[in-house]
């Protein structure tokens, strides 16, 4: 079971490695929810391609945000009050915690603003959990794409783009899905079963 290798308390890291994966998680402070319509999560998406994405007009980029190269976005799902992101870091790690401050702060800005409130929105700073091992890659791949319960329609997930039913230029799921023999989907479906189980025993990757 991979959950044991998901410990916050292990997983409030400064300092990354460069050339690595990272599952980059968080959720709303006191569990509460930080999506509460489609607009929500579409901004929060809109935030995280901003920095990712390239956008050229007659073959020149144009950047009115900060573009993290060293960043790669594999995986990621939205829930309503928490969120899982897989990223690759390349040789300038530091942009990662860049990335998720630039990210999270001008959400929570979004968020009280639109819903008249004040105070953190997230519960502390994000967690990051390093892996090292290909066949762990290819779980925690599965396991974000399967914290929906209907996971094949939900759509604040990059699932989709891993069954070829969307593309984007932002995610890239081949660095995962090059690894999967017999089809992404089967590969994905095989772990229901056993996700189910922790489910009812409400394991959570923030609980352990």
């Amino acid at each position: 079971m991979f959950l044991s290798r998901t410990m916050p308390s292990r997983n409030s890291i400064k300092d990354y490695v460069p050339s690595s994966y990272y599952h980059v998680y968080n959720r709303g402070v006191e569990k509460r929810l930080i999506f509460l319509d489609e607009d929500d999560y579409a901004v929060f998406m809109a935030y995280l391609r901003r920095h990712l994405d390239a956008p050229e007009s007659d073959g020149i980029k144009i950047r009115r945000h900060a573009h993290y190269d060293s960043l790669e976005m594999v995986a990621y799902c939205l829930m309503p009050n928490h969120f899982h992101l897989l990223l690759y870091v390349g040789d300038e790690p530091r942009q990662l915690a860049s990335f998720m401050q630039s990210v999270c702060t001008a959400y929570s800005m979004y968020f009280n603003k639109k819903y008249n409130r004040v105070g953190h929105l997230f519960q502390g700073r994000f967690k990051a959990s390093r892996i090292i091992k290909d066949d762990y890659l290819q779980h925690i791949s599965r396991y974000i794409h399967l914290n929906p319960v209907d996971y094949l329609e939900w759509p604040w997930s990059s699932l989709p783009i891993y069954l070829n039913k969307e593309s984007t230029n932002w995610v890239h799921p081949d660095r995962v899905r090059s690894m999967v023999t017999g089809g992404y989907l089967s590969f994905v479906e095989e772990y229901v079963d056993q996700k189910r189980i922790l489910d009812l025993q409400k394991i959570e990757v923030f609980d352990i």
